[in-house]
């Protein structure tokens, strides 16, 4: 039996990213952020979306913890937890998969 989507494991290590077919987008009707993809809409909380933000391919999960644990002045083993079983969530119900290669991301300084 084979799969079409590639399942991750989400750890610190990983690199996540929308899968192409997925576009995260503020929809002006709902007033709210949403996850399109083919024949489904996902609606994440303002944190998820914060997360999902950081999402790039080229960061990965431990930075995105770092950079969260520093802004919200809050402990990260906490975050780590929280971040890691929510983008684990995402990616077995196919809106994130992990970047193959490391990606630039747009702005290094």
């Amino acid at each position: 039996m084979s799969q079409s989507r590639r399942n991750i494991s989400v750890s610190e290590a990983s690199r996540p990213l929308l899968p192409r077919h997925a576009k995260l987008k503020f929809d002006a009707t709902r007033q709210r952020w949403v996850i399109l993809a083919p024949e489904r809409v996902l609606a994440p909380d303002d944190i998820a979306v914060e997360i999902l933000q950081l999402c790039d391919g080229a960061r990965d999960v431990a930075s995105m913890i770092d950079q969260l644990a520093q802004k919200y002045a809050a402990d990260r083993a906490v975050i780590g937890v929280d971040v890691i079983a929510m983008l684990q969530d995402l990616a077995d119900k196919g809106f994130l998969t992990e970047a193959r290669e490391p990606m630039a991301r747009e702005n290094t300084a």
